[in-house]
């Protein structure tokens, strides 16, 4: 799928959540951006919402925070538009591993089609130690 066209909002946005190496909060986002001429968090709420849509960004319920998609370009699911999307969250050093197991994707999918459910989005969040802080 291609990715819609961003404004400049979005694409600053974006650009934010990508250079990340952990999840950021909209407050976050604005106090990077001020220099860019934001000004009030509702422009970082409007773009995110656009970018969540699109595909793009994803929001972690359990944290109240936004990371970019990492896989945009997968082509095992068609680039973003994949079913399942799963995190591992560290509770240590903050880092969220962005991760799509397509059997999770089938069996759920599976519970849902035999319930006659349509669900419109389902993330998984899993919290715990990485690796390194676990060490």
């Amino acid at each position: 799928m291609i990715s819609p066209a961003l404004t400049k909002n979005q694409s600053l946005v974006l650009d934010v959540l990508t250079r990340s190496d952990q999840p950021v909060s909209a407050y976050t986002i604005l106090d990077r951006l001020r220099d860019h001429g934001f000004r009030a968090p509702l422009q970082v709420y409007r773009a995110l919402e656009k970018l969540t849509e699109a595909g793009l960004v994803h929001r972690l319920e359990s944290i109240n925070a936004f990371v970019a998609c990492a896989h945009r370009n997968a082509a095992c699911c068609g680039g973003h538009a994949h079913g399942t999307v799963a995190f591992a969250i560290c509770t240590g050093c903050g880092q969220a591993t962005e991760f799509h197991d397509h059997d999770i994707d089938h069996r759920l999918d599976g519970w849902a089609k035999a319930r006659n459910f349509r669900p419109q989005k389902t993330t998984i969040e899993i919290r715990g130690l990485c690796e390194s802080c676990a060490a």
